[in-house]
């Protein structure tokens, strides 16, 4: 059965292509630090646990993970992350699990209040009917001052989030979209949906958010994941 997790994350990715498709998305991202503050020449980002799942779309539109291609996507996708901030004069940090159950327990419970303010934003801050009056003409999102301890833990000044869904057409869904374009009727393939966001973990505010909608890229093999990180991380600070 589908973890209720797995479910929010397929309504969102639905809610963006829609919404992207339709034009009534608003356009990213947001930054409300248009640079980092990289004074310190050891200014280092962590990257969260990223949440990449990559599927196989089969002819009757089901989404099928596949374990190997996914595995494969987060190493690619750490690699281009980590050679982007590079460029950025920014050291990305490995994720390293607490070893005592009180620092992990809040770990997980700000990794989970992020994955609910990060479809907040995507719902409220790039939806155009959507939109919430306070926030209208504001961005400014937080996850408290509690997630102070993971930039101590891991001895980092902001903590990066990454969401991916990437699907793709199975060999039977592609003959399909074949048929169906012979036949004038639009058959939809593979598409990337997707969320990135960098938070200052002295602070707990979400300083730059960007998502991702598109029906092009491949996070399969390593020179294109360069090119969907690329995309995802769009006017990074």
């Amino acid at each position: 059965m589908e973890g209720r997790g797995a479910a929010v994350r397929r309504v969102l990715s639905l809610a963006i292509m829609a919404a992207a498709l339709s034009g009534c998305a608003t356009q990213g991202p947001f930054v409300t630090a248009e640079k980092l503050d990289r004074r310190a020449a050891d200014l280092k980002v962590v990257l969260m646990p990223p949440d990449i799942v990559l599927s196989e779309l089969t002819v009757g539109g089901v989404q099928e993970v596949n374990a190997e291609w996914t595995a494969s996507a987060k190493a690619y996708a750490g690699d281009a992350l980590k050679t982007l901030l590079e460029k950025h004069n920014t050291q990305l940090v490995t994720y390293k699990e607490p070893t005592d159950a009180e620092h992990d327990h809040l770990h997980q419970q700000v990794i989970k209040l992020h994955n609910a303010v990060g479809g907040s934003i995507l719902i409220h801050q790039y939806f155009q009917p959507l939109q919430l009056p306070t926030k209208k003409d504001k961005f400014d999102w937080s996850l408290g001052p509690e997630v102070a301890e993971i930039g101590r833990d891991e001895g980092a000044d902001y903590a990066l989030f990454v969401h991916i869904q990437d699907s793709y057409s199975s060999p039977g869904r592609v003959a399909a979209q074949v048929i169906g374009a012979l036949l004038l009727v639009g058959i939809p393939g593979g598409a990337q949906v997707g969320y990135a966001s960098l938070v200052d973990l002295r602070t707990g505010e979400i300083v730059w958010f960007n998502r991702l909608a598109r029906g092009t890229g491949d996070l399969r093999k390593p020179d294109v994941a360069r090119e969907t990180i690329e995309v995802l991380m769009s006017k990074f600070p």
